[in-house]
């Protein structure tokens, strides 16, 4: 069983990022995986904006990274980039945090404009951090993304079909076994 960083960096409580990122998870706990789910938005700003590495979270986001086999990076995209707690939360973790770590990059967002910010901007920083694998990333219209009055997500078909299958290929990379597949949910 791989153990598995889920982290959300959405600055909203009411995320589409994040509650994706949630649903996604079971699909990976049911496929065997340890999920660990990190909320950047959770980390008190002062750490994250004063740069304080010896802050008690931080000190505790690092070794989350550090134990994680796999890590899901989930971004809502701003501005055609990932946001900016997500990037004070990157810069503030060891320079090869992710050193042989696979990756899973999504982002969620209003335009396919924004599509290419998983591969020209959130890319290269996770190649640069290390990352063993940056599996194939995917961007999830928000649109496709309905949150029900009782907090439940459902995923357009189209989108839960796409997205389905990237999923799969990260479980599928991760090292020290080789997951059965879930059934779609």
């Amino acid at each position: 069983m791989a153990t598995v960083l889920s982290v959300s960096g959405s600055p909203s409580a009411s995320s589409r990022t994040g509650r994706l990122l949630r649903h996604l998870d079971q699909r990976l706990t049911a496929q065997g995986h340890e999920v660990v789910p990190l909320d950047v938005r959770t980390i008190p700003t002062d750490a994250l904006l004063g740069a304080d590495f010896r802050h008690p979270a931080i000190v505790e986001a690092t070794e989350l990274f550090a134990r994680a086999d796999g890590v899901v990076v989930g971004t809502p995209v701003y501005k055609a980039s990932y946001s900016g707690i997500l990037k004070a939360l990157l810069d503030l973790l060891p320079q090869y945090a992710l050193t042989g770590k696979t990756v899973l990059p999504l982002a969620t967002g209003g335009s396919v404009a924004h599509v290419l910010a998983i591969d020209y901007a959130l890319r290269p920083v996770l190649n640069s951090m290390g990352a063993a694998h940056i599996v194939q990333g995917w961007f999830t219209l928000d649109k496709d993304i309905t949150v029900g009055e009782d907090g439940t997500l459902a995923l357009a078909p189209a989108a839960a079909e796409a997205l389905a299958p990237i999923v799969d290929r990260f479980s599928a990379a991760l090292p020290g076994r080789t997951p059965v597949l879930a059934v779609a949910s």
